[in-house]
């Protein structure tokens, strides 16, 4: 068993918190070997190096210095849900409130990793220029040990698409500077976990999808959904449903975009990878069963980023670090963003209730203010006394005509609870109520006015309180 990461309250251990017995699930071995013989690499080009073994300054110098770029706003008809685009100080670890670090030793994940992850800022750090950075640093002379890097993850892990609606993750990523002379064995990803192997559902049942992940340096990507059962199953795992490889020009040596969108807008429902906007692979519902999707896809995500050394998938390409693999190669991660459209349709305007007054039945501690819920941080969240019932409001500081709440729990969510309005703060309207909340991110379409607006919750889902990162009111 392995304990949370940075918990944010006391809590039982966490079957899958930080993903370490959820495998990504790259294994691909023999299977994987043979693929790529009979693969079109059309496009992929293979850099020459120079030979010998190269010093971590070596691998730094080839490293661009990017000015960063901000967060693109929201696709046609979608909204920001949640961002981050790392302007932390220098040489500065990544805020405890909105990440978690994965450490200990990569034999633990499952896939054949040398590298043990470490929360140091020698692996991970923000640059000061607006980036984030994971490092691969090895010591000693045997290139199959000696390594450490990094991994992290996100605290919130409720960032998925309602039914009928849609999400996107988006981030822009330099890949190692490296090449196949001198990048063996790297393995950089920018991937997620389904938010139910937090709570007990085991990999790959709860599914996993992976928007990037190269290696060796060969300047390419690859797209991956796990699912179903491990091994063989509905989704052939554990090499699960993939792109295959897809040639990623100039990827090592400059910011590329990596998406993905879920779609419950459609059907089949579908999950479309994308390469700096262009769709280059999907997977529809029909290619599995019901059940096998529902239980990989239909729920909210954690977010993860790890630069792995070695093991199953870069084995499985010829690679695995050798006396020629730099020390020093790291990937630079410029902003990641979570977008959603809501069911039916188009964005619903700007969020009337951030940065207005808030209250609460209680709070579970100082840290968890009733304005930590209306503040525009995804990264910080109210949380309630430990009973039932609890309730936070905002004061909108006049009437609206209301058409849209969202509701981005934390673990500690709702099963039973109401949306209710009020012109007095003393007389409440209920416009919407639940007995089977989800948790997760909860969009959720009104048609009521009023002053005030409150989550009056009479069910708790777990032991412990109601907790919100964000409670976002739509109207005019």
């Amino acid at each position: 068993m392995f304990a949370r990461q940075a918990p944010q309250h006391t809590e039982p251990l966490d079957p899958g918190s930080s993903g370490r017995r959820a495998r990504r699930g790259k294994a691909r071995l023999a299977l994987a070997a043979l693929a790529v013989s009979a693969m079109s690499l059309a496009g992929l080009t293979a850099a020459t190096g120079t030979g010998g073994a190269a010093t971590p300054a070596a691998a730094d110098a080839a490293a661009p210095a990017a000015a960063p770029s901000a967060v693109p706003a929201p696709p046609a008809g979608f909204t920001t849900t949640w961002s981050d685009d790392f302007s932390g100080a220098a040489n500065t670890g990544v805020p405890s409130s909105t990440w978690k670090y994965d450490t200990g030793p990569g034999s633990s994940f499952g896939t054949g990793e040398i590298e043990t992850m470490t929360n140091s800022t020698s692996n991970v750090y923000e640059d000061g220029n607006g980036h984030l950075v994971l490092k691969a640093l090895h010591s000693g002379s045997n290139p199959g040990s000696g390594w450490t890097s990094g991994r992290i993850e996100t605290q919130s892990s409720s960032f998925g698409a309602p039914a009928g609606g849609v999400v996107e993750m988006q981030s822009s990523i330099q890949q190692p500077n490296l090449n196949t002379s001198n990048g063996a064995g790297y393995w950089p990803a920018f991937w997620m976990l389904g938010s139910t192997l937090r709570t007990g559902t085991t990999w790959p049942t709860s599914g996993e999808v992976d928007i990037l992940e190269d290696i060796n340096a060969r300047s390419s990507v690859f797209g991956t959904l796990h699912c179903g059962t491990n091994p063989g199953g509905p989704c052939n795992e554990s090499t699960g449903i993939g792109s295959g490889e897809h040639a990623c020009s100039g990827c090592q040596t400059g910011y590329h975009t990596y998406a993905v969108q879920i779609d419950r807008s459609v059907s089949p429902e579908q999950i479309r990878w994308y390469l700096d906007g262009q769709n280059y692979f999907t997977v529809k519902s029909t290619q599995v069963d019901a059940t096998t999707w529902a239980n990989a896809v239909d729920h909210p995500f954690f977010i993860i980023y790890d630069l792995a050394m070695g093991g199953g998938f870069p084995a499985a390409f010829g690679g695995g670090p050798n006396a020629s693999t730099v020390s020093g190669g790291q990937m630079n991660i410029d902003y990641v963003a979570v977008y959603n459209k809501a069911p039916g349709g188009g964005s619903t305007g700007s969020d009337v209730a951030q940065g207005k007054t808030a209250t609460a039945s209680s709070l579970e501690n100082a840290t968890f203010p009733a304005s930590a819920a209306v503040d525009g941080n995804s990264g910080t969240r109210w949380s309630s006394g430990f009973s039932d019932p609890q309730w936070l409001q905002v004061d909108l500081g006049r009437s609206y005509a209301l058409t849209k709440v969202t509701l981005n729990w934390e673990a500690a969510y709702a099963k039973a609870f109401q949306i209710q309005v009020s012109n007095d703060a003393n007389t409440w309207t209920t416009c919407y109520s639940t007995t089977t909340g989800p948790g997760g991110v909860q969009n959720i379409n009104v048609s009521c006015s009023g002053r005030y607006v409150r989550v009056y919750g009479t069910q708790r889902a777990t032991q412990y309180g109601y907790s919100l990162w964000d409670f976002q009111v739509f109207g005019s």
